[in-house]
């Protein structure tokens, strides 16, 4: 029993001396963040900076979209690999799955992005509906029920995107994402 009376005797201070060393820590965090908040410069303020972090997000998010499609859907049909019988098919399908639900995903984020710059906005306002109907079509591809309408109804959104875009002044060119950021 004495062991185990130095033993909490030990413990309790250096418990005391965590727990003051973790509170003194998220001290300093608070008073960096007051400091932070004081400095405008450290955010985003000005409209021409939120403006421009609209775009390139805008620009990124749409990117990624256009390269999952093409990369995983668009092309992978086109190769014939969603057919029954075909090579590799369920990777293709799967993949096309995930694919689908990333570009969604993305798709969505880029249109939240581009709230941030009138113009953009307004170009990419009437490409909602459109987008909203690629909801499901990710689930469609992995049961293997997929036809050359549902690639085409992907390609024309991505190609919708890319268009408003380019309008607005913001280029979206494809960026094929990593299989690890499609399964996200």
């Amino acid at each position: 029993m004495p062991g185990t009376l130095s033993r909490g005797a030990v413990a309790l201070p250096l418990c005391c001396a965590l727990l003051l060393t973790t509170a003194a820590c998220g001290g300093d965090d608070d008073t960096q963040g007051a400091s932070a908040s004081a400095n405008p410069s450290a955010s985003p303020s000005s409209s021409a900076e939120r403006q421009k972090l609209a775009k390139t997000r805008f620009v990124a998010n749409a990117g990624l979209a256009a390269g999952a499609t093409y990369q995983w859907i668009v092309k992978p049909y086109r190769a014939g690999k969603f057919k029954k019988g075909a090579d590799g098919r369920t990777f293709a399908v799967v993949k096309a799955g995930l694919a689908g639900a990333f570009t969604y995903n993305r798709l969505k984020a880029a249109l939240n992005n581009a709230q941030g710059d009138p113009l953009l906005s307004k170009a990419v306002a009437p490409l909602t509906a459109g987008i909203d109907s690629l909801k499901d079509l990710g689930t469609k591809f992995r049961k293997g029920e997929v036809g050359e309408g549902d690639v085409g109804a992907f390609e024309s959104v991505i190609n919708s995107v890319k268009d408003a875009g380019k309008s607005a002044g913001a280029e979206v060119e494809d960026q094929v994402p990593s299989t690890s950021q499609l399964g996200g």
